[in-house]
């Protein structure tokens, strides 16, 4: 793996802030964008924009196949069994919000549970807090120990013949925790309910196969992944989809449409309403293929490199709290610096070229977990390289200095 020919590859990390060279830690939120996808939005808006699934001309076409390629290329990228189980959406919050209301109208009644996880984004709980007060259902939560691991015995607890649906996170935006998701399917289908997994912070990081992980549902998005944003798939088992009334209404779900009654298209089309964000879908599926050519396995080992050196390296910082060290993570460290707020320090690192995020991260619930309001949180990406590590590491100790002064 060429570090440096990849760092080439994407335009915004040559640029400068303040002056100085750009340190881009704040991968959680959104990932950096390669040259072949910009190349790809530009092309499709230069030679192939029509309005797809609709026309008989010549740009229709080609559009239509350009869109229904990147289905089959994130089928192919998640090893989905079928291309009918890739919805597009306009994101993992838009994929969840799309199960929470069209499974809670199908299999959810009063005094069903759907169990979350104490680490959860915002948008894997309040989908389901909404569902919930709309159906009459409880929401249960699976703990966490000091460390951020879920507490997979206390998830065991909580499983029984009430539970519909078990919605919880890959990764943790915030820990860097990896879950033991497979194992968390297999508990929650013995005792007779779905899962859908939010992988908004995983597909990016390690190899997925839903036929593996054997999930209901699969949720992610385009701009994480080093794609556009607006974009972003639901994958859904056939049968479950199948079954389930459609979101939102409109173009290109229908089948016909009277005023006595409309029927629905066939799927994935059913859950696809008006215009599809073709061009950012095929930007999607040049990201997915940027990828594979870089080599999933090449990423993770660097990425894993880096993560080791990262918790090192801030592991020397005296004054440092870090939150989160499960065994199995990826490269997001959340931290605090003793008698520092997290705004002070990521303006400090601002100024240094270095961008992290600070903030709950939109785990609110998590944040009061530890009993905090807040962290400085930096995540890692394939082009992060280890001196990159090293800025980190010396802006955090600078901050402290002109912080505690």
């Amino acid at each position: 793996m060429n570090l440096q020919k990849i760092r080439e590859e994407f335009p915004i990390l040559a640029q400068k802030a303040y002056g100085k060279p750009i340190v881009y830690l704040d991968n959680g939120a959104t990932t950096q964008k390669p040259q072949t996808v910009l190349d790809t939005l530009v092309r499709m808006y230069a030679e192939q924009n029509a309005n797809i699934h609709r026309g008989v001309h010549f740009l229709s076409e080609q559009a239509t196949e350009a869109y229904e390629n990147a289905r089959r290329t994130v089928r192919d990228f998640l090893n989905a069994a079928l291309s009918q189980e890739i919805i597009f959406t306009s994101g993992a919050t838009a994929a969840i919000n799309l199960v929470a209301f069209s499974y809670g109208e199908r299999y959810v009644k009063a005094g069903d549970e759907i169990i979350v996880s104490l680490m959860e984004h915002h948008s894997n709980i309040v989908p389901w807090q909404m569902m919930c007060e709309r159906k009459g259902a409880l929401l249960r939560v699976i703990p966490i120990s000091d460390s951020g691991e879920l507490l997979t015995e206390e998830y065991g607890k909580l499983l029984s013949s009430k539970t519909r649906l078990v919605a919880v996170t890959h990764v943790s935006n915030t820990l860097g925790t990896v879950n033991p998701v497979k194992e968390l399917v297999r508990m929650a289908h013995n005792a007779g309910a779905h899962v859908l997994v939010d992988g908004a912070q995983s597909v990016q990081h390690i190899p997925v196969d839903v036929q593996d992980l054997a999930c209901d549902f699969f949720a992610f998005s385009g701009h994480k992944l080093y794609g556009p944003t607006g974009i972003g798939v639901l994958y859904g088992r056939k049968e479950l989809l199948d079954e389930l009334p459609p979101w939102q209404g409109g173009g290109d779900m229908v089948d016909c449409v009277r005023f006595e009654r409309t029927t629905y298209n066939e799927l994935p089309f059913k859950f696809e309403a008006g215009t599809a964000n073709y061009i950012d879908a095929v930007g999607l599926e040049s990201a997915i293929r940027y990828l594979l050519s870089v080599g999933m396995k090449d990423i993770v080992d660097h990425e894993q490199a880096l993560t080791r050196y990262a918790l090192e390296r801030l592991r020397q910082i005296n004054g440092i709290r870090l939150f989160g060290t499960a065994k199995h993570r990826v490269g997001t460290f959340s931290l605090l610096l003793d008698g520092i707020h997290p705004y002070d320090a990521g303006m400090i690192l601002d100024k240094m070229g270095i961008a992290v995020r600070t903030g709950t991260h939109c785990t609110q619930p998590l944040m009061q977990r530890y009993g905090i309001e807040g962290t400085l949180r930096a995540s890692l990406a394939l082009y992060n390289t280890f001196d990159e590590i090293d800025a980190l590491c010396a802006g955090l100790e600078k901050a402290q200095k002109i912080l505690k002064t």
